[in-house]
């Protein structure tokens, strides 16, 4: 497979792993957008949330909390922004969990292409959930 992060978890590609089982591998982010911006990755490939099984995706929310902690109070951060991408905005097409730690002087922000966002309104009755 040519799956950077399956390199990664086969130790063909070195990482800066800070927590690891025999489920998951953390490790930091190359091109962090902050300090301490850490990976969370399944070691079996799953593409995305549509793919992954439920105890592998409850297993990554249990050490995406407990690395929150651990960041925020080893890094002095005010808070953590988790963030996980399907599809569109996916840059690697294996499941990943992105805890990125936030401070007070960051300056860090999600900008959107503001073309055309329906309102809460509309979206929902585009939705149609009835």
């Amino acid at each position: 497979m040519d799956c950077i992060f399956c390199k990664i978890i086969n130790g063909e590609i070195p990482s800066y792993t800070i927590f690891e089982d025999d489920k998951v591998k953390a490790f930091l982010d190359i091109n962090p957008v902050s300090d301490g911006h850490t990976l969370i990755i399944p070691k079996n490939h799953f593409e995305n949330i549509y793919d992954i099984d439920l105890d592998t995706l409850k297993h990554i929310e249990m050490v995406s909390k407990n690395l929150s902690k651990i960041l925020q109070e080893k890094l002095g951060a005010t808070g953590i922004t988790r963030m996980q991408n399907n599809g569109h905005g996916q840059d690697v097409k294996h499941y990943h969990m992105h805890l990125i730690p936030r401070f007070d002087d960051d300056k860090l922000e999600f900008s959107l292409n503001r073309k055309k966002i329906l309102n809460a309104e509309e979206a929902f009755k585009n939705l149609n959930f009835n």
